[in-house]
């Protein structure tokens, strides 16, 4: 039996043939190194340079949907323009999402008291349910904050 921690994710790929498509994807997180954490991510906000990684390039007026309501894929054109700057993205899925925040659900045994805590974190790939991380990584919230409240509360000195 695995201890393994499954998840989706939000991925964005480019297609050579000048489509850009959204989906999920199931991915998997091993069980946390020494010094690492797995996260639970409860919030994440949209930047614009989420939104460039996202939409920027695509004709929205032409964006398709398919699959089934629970694994959904976008599909649209990527505007002619556009295509040249992607080309070194083509053909590769890449997970979005510049930062987060959530609660600490697994611990490394050099991280054990980071279990059950709030934390914000960076570091791409946070349009997920899981997100695997360095404990240095995150920011430790004050008790009562929650993830939607995290960009105010991480400021609070």
């Amino acid at each position: 039996m695995s201890n393994e921690t499954q998840g989706l994710e939000l991925r964005s790929l480019v297609k050579s043939s000048g489509e850009l498509e959204l989906s999920l994807a199931t991915v998997s997180h091993p069980e946390p190194g020494p010094d690492e954490i797995l996260v639970r991510v409860q919030a994440s906000p949209i930047n614009p340079s989420d939104l460039g990684l996202l939409l920027g390039p695509i004709d929205v007026a032409q964006a398709k949907m398919s699959g089934p309501a629970d694994r959904p894929v976008t599909t649209a054109p990527i505007q002619p323009a556009f295509m040249r700057a992607m080309a070194a993205r083509a053909d590769e899925s890449m997970p979005v999402g510049n930062e987060g925040a959530g609660e600490v659900i697994k611990a490394g045994a050099n991280a054990q008291h980071l279990l059950g805590k709030t934390v914000a974190m960076l570091g791409g790939a946070m349009y997920a349910q899981y997100r695997l991380l360095k404990a240095a990584d995150v920011l430790v919230l004050p008790a009562g904050a929650t993830p939607p409240t995290a960009p105010r509360a991480s400021s609070i000195r």
